[in-house]
């Protein structure tokens, strides 16, 4: 039983039953109580009728015999009580009928009772004449025969309707499992690694919507494949290019064919190559440890102003030495619990980026402004800046880079997806916009305590 068909099936079942079982359980108890009450006075009220009529006429027990014949007919039995004793003698029922009854009666009282006989009830009523007494004598069966039957009626009714439940909740639970059933194929073909899986909604909204869900996520993850697909192609390829230097120059070396006054720049050559190969390859180690969550932060409460101007002192060098003007702004006493040095890289990392694209004469400014309890820090170029559609990927591996390779100078094409997973594990938020100076605008925002 560890279908979901048959677990509804069953729970439906028992729901039923039990239901059925109370159902019945009241109503025959509150009917037949309600019977045997509603016997009771009916035989009581025949009894009173029979009274009035044997005490019409002359002849009291004549009279009486004519109650009693009348009562048959509506499967009531009676018994005369005289002085000389009771009359017939021979009807079974009389032998619920004792001798304190007879003296009862013929003292003038009256008898309601019910009494037992053979396994079952008789109704008992009884009540004085001129000529002594009549009692009336009627099985309790026969008195609510009708009841009964119809008792019995209502449980094959109730027997019907588990039957209906049942059949309603396979039917239900085959209409739901189906689709479930879909879904989890599908499920199952996307971790096969089939991308293409598409699923049409169908089934109550919840299933409806897991189906939904399940075709959203076969789309992402062939777009996410797919871009991981090109960038694996794309760092291949810069890869290679400073692997081929290396190699190239490292064979002419070995081989003697460069001449002993080239060798140190040979040498230069190989460093810079190997160098740019390092910074692609640490990058590519920290998308990694972001990516897999255990990369180690030290939170600390941290001076955001003096890490601005330290970082100012560096890079307002670094754009003199390139020609391009650079600006800065940080108020005193900003403060705020963060990883310093994770801060920093974040910096240096978008102020690399303003560098590499903002050409000579052109400005590059930092700012740190406090926004409440937290801060922001942004950086602003003066360079060719971003488009509309650059803004909604900036911050995905490789999306510019794949761009702007060949059109503007680029880095690795990792620097922005690795400052987007800092800033997020640091808890706060980056946006990418359009500068007033004319080029790109990056603003990291982070909590306060």
């Amino acid at each position: 039983m560890r279908s979901l068909v048959a677990r509804i099936a069953w729970l439906a079942a028992a729901a039923a039953v039990i239901t059925a079982l109370l159902a019945a359980g009241l109503t025959v108890g509150i009917v037949r109580s309600a019977a045997n009450s509603e016997a009771q006075r009916t035989l009581s009220k025949l009894a009173d009728a029979a009274q009035t009529t044997s005490d019409l006429g002359p002849d009291a027990e004549a009279a009486q015999r004519r109650a009693l014949v009348v009562l048959r007919a509506l499967q009531v039995r009676g018994v005369l009580v005289t002085a000389n004793g009771m009359t017939p003698r021979n009807d079974p029922l009389a032998a619920v009928v004792t001798d304190r009854d007879v003296q009862a009666l013929l003292s003038g009282r009256s008898i309601s009772a019910q009494r037992p006989y053979q396994g079952t009830i008789v109704l008992v009523q009884g009540r004085p004449t001129r000529a002594g007494g009549i009692i009336l004598l009627q099985r309790r069966g026969d008195a609510v025969g009708a009841v009964t039957r119809a008792l019995g009626r209502s449980t094959l009714a109730l027997l019907a309707g588990v039957v209906i439940a049942v059949g309603l909740s396979l039917l239900v639970a085959w209409r739901i499992v189906r689709p479930l059933r879909r879904t989890a194929r599908a499920a199952h073909a996307l971790a096969a690694g089939e991308r293409d899986v598409r699923l049409s909604p169908e089934g109550p909204d919840e299933v409806a919507e897991i189906a939904a869900a399940l075709t959203a996520l076969s789309g992402s993850l062939e777009r996410s494949e797919t871009r991981q697909q090109e960038f694996l192609l794309s760092v291949s390829h810069d890869l290679r290019t400073p692997l081929t230097a290396i190699s190239g120059y490292a064979e002419s070396l070995a081989e003697g064919v460069v001449p002993p006054e080239e060798a140190a720049e040979v040498g230069g050559v190989m460093l810079e190559e190997s160098l740019r190969l390092r910074r692609m390859v640490d990058d590519l180690l920290d998308l990694a440890r972001l990516g897999a969550q255990d990369l180690r932060l030290d939170i600390v409460d941290t001076d955001v102003s003096g890490l601005v101007q330290s970082a100012a002192r560096v890079w307002s060098d670094r754009c003199a030495d390139a020609g391009v003007g650079f600006a800065w702004a940080a108020p005193d006493g900003v403060r705020l619990p963060t990883d310093a040095s994770r801060l920093r890289q974040v910096l240096d990392g978008l102020l690399e980026n303003a560098l590499r694209v903002t050409p000579a004469g052109r400005p590059i400014v930092l700012e740190l402004r406090a926004e409440g309890s937290g801060a922001a820090l942004e950086v602003r170029d003066g360079g060719p800046g971003l488009t509309d559609d650059d803004l909604a990927v900036a911050f995905d591996r490789g999306a510019l880079y794949e761009r702007y390779r060949g059109v503007r100078r680029v880095g690795t094409g990792l620097g922005l997806a690795i400052a987007h997973r800092l800033v997020t594990r640091l808890g706060g938020t980056i946006e990418a916009g359009h500068a007033a100076e004319g080029g790109a605008r990056f603003t990291v925002r982070l909590p306060g305590a």
